[in-house]
C-alpha cells in the first residue's frame, strides 16, 4: 500500500467527472477514456490545480449530461498520473484512487462539474483480532479458488492480496478485482465499515465461486458429450468390424452392400463405373451423420437408377406401325413415311444413331400426340418435358453437386422416369424457349440434339458421359424463326400444314365426336353429328388450323346434352345443321364476305399466318393528285417496299400495260389493305398488289375467281414463297377456284393432297405479264 496517501491534504472542493460503467475504489490505477466537454475541462482544472479529481459513477450509462440526480453520491478522491491526448479529440488519463469521498453538494456545473467532498475516513483498529484474520484468510482462500478456475485474476493481484494486512484495503482490492457489476461495487464503496465490507466480499466470492463451479461442470459435460459422440464413433468402427468377422453387417454396411449390388446390375461404361466405385469406397468410410453422407448417398442412387444399359426391343414390323400411327392420326403421310423410313433402316441396321426429328406447324394439328403415337408404333417408351418458358441453362444440365439441392436436369430426369436408354423423348415448345442471366437454354440443347456429339452427353450434376445416341429425339415448334441457326441446323424439320375442311370432318367423325362421348358419359346412340353439323362447326364455329376449338365445341355440344340426360330427359339427340345454333348460339366465324363481280383495282392475295393461311383483299384507289403513294392498313416494313416495287414495275411498264404515263403524275394512289387493326408484313403480296395497282391504273378489272401470291421484281419477275398449302387451303374455304403461285413453287404442289389440287386450278407464273393474263379481263 502507499502509506503517503494518508499525508495527501484533500481540498473541500474539488472537479467531479462522472464515470461509466465502472467504480474506482481507493488504490486502483486504471486507465480512463475522457470525451464529454465537461470532462475533459474537469480534467484540465485538476491538471492545472493539485492532479486531484473526484470520481463518481453515473447511474445510468446512456445519460450524455449528468445531473446531481444521475450520480452517486459515494466515489473515490484520485490522482490524474499521466495524460494523453488522442487524434480524435479525447483524452485518456491514468489515474490511482487515494480516498473514499461523499459528495456534499455540487457547486457548479460550468464550464465543468465542481463539488464540495468530504473525506470517509474508516475506523482502522490495532491488532487484529482472531476472527477478523480468519475471515481474510477466507477470502485470500476464496480468491485464489477462483484464480485456479481460470478466472481473468492477475498473479500481481494475487501477490498484494498476500501481503495486505488491513481487512478494508482487502475487500477493496479483491472487489476490484473480481469484476463485478457496478451496482454491486458501488453497494461496496459505501459500506464504511471495513469488516462489514469484508463479510460482503467474502458473500460474494462464495457466490462466484458456486457459479464458477455449475459453469466449469457445463463445460465439462459439453467435452464429455464430444468424447463420447468420437468414443461412439470408435466403438462403431470396431462393432463394424466385428460383425464382418461374424458375416453380420449394420445398417450402413446393408445401404453400401444394397448400392454395390444394384452398381453391378446397371453395368455402367468404364469410365462410369470406375467413378461409381471411388464414390462408393468414400461412403463406407463416411460416417453417416456426416453432412456429405446424404448428398453422395442421393448422388450414387441416381447413377445406379439411371438405365445406362436398359433398352426396349423396337418393333420392327412395318406393317403393325404403319396401321398404329394410321389408328392414332388421319392423313399426315410425310411423317408416317419418316418414321416407316426409320424403322426400315433400324432393321437392316442394329447399331444406328437416332434422328433428331422437329415437327412444326400451327397449333393444334397434333404436334404433340404425334409424338406419342410414333413411340407406340415403336414399342417405345414416351417422355415428354415442355421447354416453354425455360430460361435456366439448368433446366437442361442440371446443377452441380457442390450446390445445396442440386439435381440432375431434365433430360437425365426423364430417361430415369423412361427407365430405358432408347425412348422416344419429345422437346415439346422448342420455339418458346428463352435466355436470361441464367444462361442460354438453347445452346445447352445443341450437344443434345446432335447425333455425332450426344454419344457422350454431359450433366452437370452426373458430371459422367450419358449414351443419347439410341434416343429418338422429337421436338415441336409451331413457326422455326425464334430458333437459333445452329440448333435449326440440327434437326430434320418436317413441317405439318393445316387441315383441309374435308379432312377436318373425317377426323371429327373418326376420333374426335367418339372421344367426346366417352369423356362426357354418353354412348353412340345418344347424340349424332350430321355431316352438315360438323361441316357448319367447322366453318362457322371455328378459326383454326387446327382442331383444338372444334373439338371443344363438340364437347360443349356433349355436356349439354350430358345435361338434359341428367334431367330426365332422355332420348336421343340428332345435331343437325339447323339445330347448331341452338346449341352453340349464332356463328362466331363468318366466312371472308367472297367477291360478287370483278372489280377495278380489288385484287385477291393469299397469305400465311401461325394459324394457318387466309385470304387477303388489295384495294387500290387512284385520285388527282401529284402522283404520291399512300399506303394504309397497317402494313409492315416489307410490304411496303412490295408496294414500291409494284408502283416502280407499272411505271416502268406502261406503255406495255395500257395506262396513261401521265396519271403517275397527275394522280395520287392510295393502296390499303383492310383488316386495318392485324399487322400485315412479309413479301408475298407482291404479285397482289401489283396487280391491283396496274387494274387501278389501266381501268381492267380483276377477276373475283382468282387469287395470287409471290413476291415481285423490279424487272416484273416473280419469286417463290412459302407456305403454299395453307394458302391453298385459305382458297378453298374461300370458294376460289384458280390461284396464280410462282413457277418456282413448281416441286410444292407435291405436298398439296390430291383431293385440293382436284378442287383448285393452279396457275404457275414467271413474270408478271403471265400474272395479269390470268387475272385481268380484257379492256372493254
Amino acid at each position: 500500500m502507499n502509506p503517503t496517501t494518508k499525508e495527501i491534504h484533500i481540498p473541500e472542493e474539488l472537479p467531479l467527472l462522472p464515470v461509466r460503467d465502472v467504480v474506482i475504489f481507493p488504490y486502483m490505477i486504471l486507465p480512463l477514456f475522457v470525451g464529454r466537454e465537461k470532462s475533459i475541462a474537469a480534467v484540465d482544472a485538476a491538471l492545472a490545480r493539485d492532479r486531484l479529481i473526484f470520481l463518481t459513477t453515473q447511474k445510468e450509462l446512456a445519460e450524455e449530461e449528468p445531473g446531481p440526480e444521475d450520480i452517486y453520491t459515494v466515489g473515490t478522491v484520485a490522482m490524474i498520473m499521466r495524460m494523453f491526448k488522442l487524434p480524435d479529440g479525447r483524452v485518456k488519463i491514468l489515474v490511482q484512487g487515494l480516498a473514499k469521498g461523499r459528495l456534499t453538494q455540487l457547486t457548479s456545473q460550468s464550464p465543468f462539474l465542481t463539488a464540495q467532498v468530504e473525506r470517509i475516513v474508516e475506523h482502522r483498529g490495532g491488532e487484529l483480532s482472531l476472527e477478523t484474520e480468519a475471515l481474510m484468510r477466507t477470502v485470500r482462500e476464496q480468491l485464489s479458488q477462483l484464480a485456479e478456475m481460470d478466472r481473468a485474476l492477475s498473479p500481481e493481484a494475487l501477490v498484494i492480496v498476500e501481503n495486505v494486512e488491513d481487512p478494508g484495503s482487502l475487500a477493496d482490492l479483491v472487489a476490484s478485482n473480481i469484476g463485478l457489476r457496478v451496482g454491486e461495487s458501488q453497494g461496496l464503496i459505501e459500506i464504511s465499515d471495513p469488516l462489514e465490507r469484508l463479510h460482503r466480499v467474502k458473500d460474494i466470492l462464495a457466490k462466484e465461486l458456486e457459479l464458477a463451479v455449475v459453469q466449469d461442470r457445463i463445460q465439462s459435460q459439453a467435452k464429455e458429450e464430444m468424447g463420447k459422440s468420437q468414443r461412439e464413433y470408435f466403438l462403431r468402427e470396431q462393432l463394424r468390424a466385428i460383425q464382418a468377422e461374424l458375416g453380420e453387417s449394420d445398417a450402413r454396411a446393408e445401404d453400401v452392400a444394397e448400392l454395390r449390388q444394384k452398381l453391378d446390375a446397371a453395368k455402367l461404361p468404364e469410365e462410369a463405373k470406375g467413378e461409381a466405385e471411388k464414390q462408393l469406397r468414400r461412403l463406407e468410410t463416411m460416417h453417416p451423420e456426416a453432412a456429405e453422407y446424404s448428398m453422395l448417398r442421393t448422388y450414387m442412387d441416381w447413377l445406379v437408377d439411371l438405365p445406362w444399359s436398359r433398352s426396349t426391343r423396337d418393333n420392327l414390323d412395318i406393317g403393325k406401325a404403319r396401321k398404329v400411327l394410321d389408328e392414332d392420326h388421319y392423313n399426315l403421310e410425310k411423317v408416317k413415311e419418316r418414321i416407316l423410313e426409320f424403322l426400315a433402316v433400324r432393321k437392316l441396321k442394329k447399331e444406328m444413331k437416332g434422328p433428331i426429328l422437329c415437327f412444326v406447324g400451327p397449333p393444334g394439328v397434333g404436334k404433340t400426340s404425334l409424338g406419342k403415337s410414333v413411340a407406340r408404333a415403336l414399342g417405345r417408351k414416351f417422355v415428354r418435358i415442355s421447354l416453354g418458358g425455360v430460361r435456366d441453362e439448368a433446366e437442361i444440365r442440371g446443377h452441380r453437386r457442390t450446390y445445396v439441392g442440386a439435381l440432375p436436369g431434365r433430360i437425365i430426369q426423364g430417361l430415369k422416369q423412361a427407365g430405358t436408354n432408347n425412348p422416344v423423348f419429345m422437346l415439346d415448345e422448342l420455339d418458346k424457349v428463352g435466355a436470361d442471366f441464367r444462361g442460354d437454354p438453347s445452346a445447352a440443347l445443341l450437344e443434345l440434339l446432335d447425333p455425332e456429339q450426344n454419344h457422350a452427353f454431359s450433366d452437370h450434376y452426373i458430371s459422367l458421359p450419358f449414351d443419347l445416341s439410341k434416343v429418338l429425339f422429337i421436338a415441336t415448334a409451331n413457326i422455326m424463326d425464334p430458333v437459333p441457326s445452329a440448333l435449326k441446323d440440327r434437326l430434320e424439320v418436317i413441317r405439318l400444314a393445316g387441315y383441309t375442311s374435308e379432312e377436318k370432318l373425317s377426323i371429327a367423325k373418326r376420333y374426335l365426336i367418339p372421344r367426346q362421348l366417352d369423356a362426357n358419359g354418353l354412348k353412340t346412340a345418344d347424340v349424332r353429328f350430321s355431316e352438315n353439323a360438323v361441316m357448319k362447326l367447322i366453318t362457322e364455329y371455328t378459326a383454326e388450323a387446327g382442331l383444338r376449338n372444334l373439338e371443344r365445341e363438340l364437347g360443349s355440344i356433349c355436356r349439354k346434352v350430358a345435361r338434359r340426360f341428367a334431367e330426365g330427359k332422355r332420348h336421343s339427340v340428332l345435331v343437325t345443321e339447323s339445330t347448331v345454333a341452338s346449341f352453340l348460339g349464332a356463328a362466331r366465324y363468318l366466312p371472308e364476305e367472297e367477291r360478287r363481280e370483278n372489280e377495278i383495282g380489288v385484287a385477291t392475295g393469299l397469305a400465311w399466318t401461325e394459324v394457318g393461311g387466309e385470304i387477303l383483299y388489295v384495294e387500290v384507289n387512284t385520285m388527282k393528285g401529284k402522283g404520291s403513294l399512300t399506303l394504309t392498313g397497317q402494313l409492315g416494313d416489307v410490304m411496303k417496299e412490295s408496294a414500291q416495287a409494284a408502283l416502280s414495275y407499272a411505271r416502268a411498264h406502261a406503255t406495255e400495260l395500257g395506262i396513261d404515263p401521265n396519271l403517275f403524275e397527275e394522280r395520287d394512289v392510295h393502296v390499303h389493305v383492310p383488316a386495318g387493326a392485324i399487322p400485315k408484313d412479309g413479301p408475298s403480296a407482291g404479285v397482289t398488289m401489283a396487280t391491283a395497282l396496274i387494274s387501278a391504273l389501266s381501268g381492267r378489272r380483276v377477276s373475283k375467281d382468282v387469287a395470287m401470291t409471290g413476291e415481285i421484281t423490279l424487272r416484273g419477275k416473280v419469286l417463290p414463297i412459302g407456305g403454299l398449302k395453307e394458302k391453298a387451303l385459305a382458297a378453298v374455304r374461300a370458294h376460289i377456284e384458280t390461284i396464280v403461285i410462282p413457277r418456282r413453287n413448281e416441286k410444292d404442289l407435291e405436298e398439296i393432297p390430291k383431293a385440293l389440287r382436284k378442287k383448285v386450278r393452279f396457275i404457275l407464273a414467271r413474270t408478271m405479264d403471265e400474272v395479269l393474263q390470268v387475272a385481268l379481263e380484257e379492256k372493254t
